[in-house]
Order: C-alpha cells, then structure tokens, then sequence
C-alpha cells in the first residue's frame, strides 16, 4: 500500500510515522525545507519517500495535512487536473494567522470547501480532532485502541480509509456524510475535536 502525505508539519510527520510502522509506503511533501524533510525521513526510515507536492499527490489516497491559509497554494502546486482517481483524506481546520483565529467560512463545513478545491475526488474527513501528539502515538494502549473519527459522502471511500485505519491499529468510527459527520467533526464548533476515546477490548 502507498499513500501521499501533503504537508510535514507535526500532524503529517505524526502519520507518516505511523503509517511507515504499519508497513505503509509513504510519500512525503513539503513547501518549506527540503533538508528537514530529509532528515525526517532518514530519522524514519525505509517506507518513508521524501518527494515533491506533485509527487506526494500522485498514489490514490492522499492525505491533505496542510495549514488552512495553505491550501489553496498547496492544491495549485499539485498540478493536478483531475482528482477523480482519488481519495483526499482532508485533516484540515479552518483556523489562520497571526493567532489561530477562526476563518469565517458563512456557514459551510470546512469539508465542502476542501472539496471544493479538489474537484472530483472522494474526501473523506479524518484525523482533525485530535492533537498531534495523540495520533503519532502508539495507537493500541492497554486500555484499548485510540477512536479515529472520519466522514465522507461517498462509502466506498470511507470505507477505504476506515480499513487503513485500522490497518494501523487505530478504532474507525464512520461518522456518515460530511453534512452530519464533517459538522460534528467541525473545528471549532462540533463536538469532537480533542475528544480522545479508546475503543475498549
């Protein structure tokens, strides 16, 4: 299995570390600093591929790990001309600069605008209500397996990215269509950001 991963801040370096554990290739991305990128990746390992926005975008699951005033950017910089191939695992918040402040979306979930910027792929909403920190993390503990929320319009794909999930050891809730699930996912406003639930044995 291969997936792209859009963005090596602490959230995307926080999947590649645990996709790459699981046996997962990945295909790393960054706007910023190359060199970084690399030692990251020396630092991980085989499975872990540092490479090119548009290289990053190319396997059919990528994940979106990006900040929200980046988007736009990141998506051009992608070159790609039609995401219909695809699965776009969107982590995004719609918080930006200078200090976090809500971007004023006029009522949409962040998910419709995503989509919207990746004309035709399936977007499924995941790994955006926890904390770095948590998902990087062992995902079994002996209490049980951390919950990763996700939502989608289309079930095939959620589906996709619940069996990935798992894959690596995390408990997939599917949450539903992004109309229900991508609200209660919503960051700020739903009820599930900084939720962390354990699936118990």
């Amino acid at each position: 299995m291969r997936i792209g991963i859009i963005g090596a801040g602490a959230l995307g370096q926080a999947l590649a570390v645990r996709f790459v554990a699981a046996g997962v290739e990945v295909l790393l991305s960054d706007s910023r600093s190359t060199r970084c990128l690399r030692e990251f990746a020396d630092s991980i390992g085989p499975g872990l591929t540092p490479v090119t926005v548009a290289e990053a975008a190319d396997p059919e699951i990528v994940v979106l790990a990006v900040p929200w005033r980046e988007l736009s950017e990141t998506v051009a910089a992608a070159e790609v001309s039609d995401w219909q191939e695809r699965i776009v695992i969107d982590t995004t918040n719609p918080l930006g600069p200078p200090d976090f402040l809500v971007v004023d979306l006029q009522g949409r979930p962040s998910s419709e605008v995503v989509a919207g910027s990746v004309p035709g792929a399936r977007l499924v909403k995941a790994f955006n209500t926890l904390a770095p920190a948590l998902v990087g993390a062992d995902p079994r503990t002996p209490a049980g397996r951390r919950v990763i929320f996700l939502s989608g319009n289309h079930a095939g794909a959620n589906n996709r990215v619940a069996r990935l999930v798992e894959h690596v050891g995390w408990a997939a809730v599917d949450l539903g269509p992004l109309a229900d699930g991508g609200r209660l996912q919503q960051f700020p406003g739903g009820p599930l950001p900084t939720l962390s639930l354990l699936l118990q044995p």
